[in-house]
């Protein structure tokens, strides 16, 4: 029997990808947009419509999925956006935008979901982080805030989850060449000391954007974890990584050994 997989914000970017290649590899996919009549006659897999930053269309996901499906085997939390600036610059209600989505969206609809993964006593919770989550850069302040809150939450989740047999993994990736940039949020707020820095930081973000990797990885490495029985948290994507990431990665490691450790003695 195919399994089921869930991913949010499958319209576009690493979503789409992942969508494609998890259908293309005999899963029974279902994609969410805001907007999916707008993308359901192109794509080879269901789209139903989900928005994260409407607590109706969220608690009613539940309903909706299920009509479709008997039980869901994965959720793939991907949906969110990028908020670009030097950190005073941004309003204040830009950067809680910015966490209602990218933060609270995606544990809303992780909440949405648990009930029934719990009650099957089975699934894999899976999702894509960034770079950022890990070790921030200049004018990404609120999006590397949202990326470092999802992976504090979800290590925590990791563990609670763990006798209801649902496993928990981030993928992180690095730079890759996508539309992040076309589809970010900005401020007009313009203070003449940051100009320097901000157009440097602008000049670099779209470098590195440019010679990024191709996003298929990403895709490739979403593929491996829902097939790894028991995958580790942190998937890195991307070569280069710096070594403060890999001696980040080796310390975490130890450290959920350690736990682990305890809570079986507990």
């Amino acid at each position: 029997m195919k399994q089921n997989i869930l991913v949010t914000g499958a319209s576009s970017g690493f979503g789409l990808l992942i969508a494609n290649k998890l259908h293309q590899s005999g899963y029974n996919v279902i994609g969410t947009s805001r907007n999916p009549e707008k993308y359901a006659s192109k794509l080879s897999f269901k789209m139903i419509a989900l928005d994260l930053d409407s607590d109706e269309s969220i608690n009613t996901l539940p309903d909706r999925l299920f009509k479709e499906i008997d039980k869901l085997d994965v959720l793939i939390n991907n949906a969110g956006f990028l908020v670009t600036g030097i950190a005073e610059e941004i309003p204040i209600e830009l950067g809680r935008k910015q966490f209602e989505t990218n933060f609270w969206g995606t544990i809303k609809v992780t909440n949405a979901v648990l009930p029934s993964l719990r009650k099957q006593k089975f699934g894999k919770i899976i999702t894509v982080g960034s770079i950022t989550g890990l070790v921030a850069f200049p004018n990404t302040s609120y999006y590397a805030s949202s990326k470092h809150a999802l992976e504090g939450y979800f290590k925590a989740l990791r563990y609670e989850l763990t006798e209801f047999n649902i496993r928990v993994a981030m993928i992180e990736p690095g730079s890759f060449k996508t539309n992040i940039m076309e589809n970010s949020s900005t401020t007009l707020n313009r203070i003449e000391d940051y100009d320097a820095l901000r157009s440097k930081s602008e000049k670099y973000a779209d470098l590195i954007v440019e010679q990024g990797e191709d996003p298929a990885m990403v895709a490739e490495k979403v593929l491996k974890v829902v097939e790894t029985e028991n995958p580790k948290f942190r998937n890195l994507v991307g070569k280069g990584l710096s070594a403060l990431i890999t001696l980040q990665h080796f310390a975490y490691g130890m450290l959920e050994k350690a736990i682990l450790k305890q809570l079986n003695k507990a």
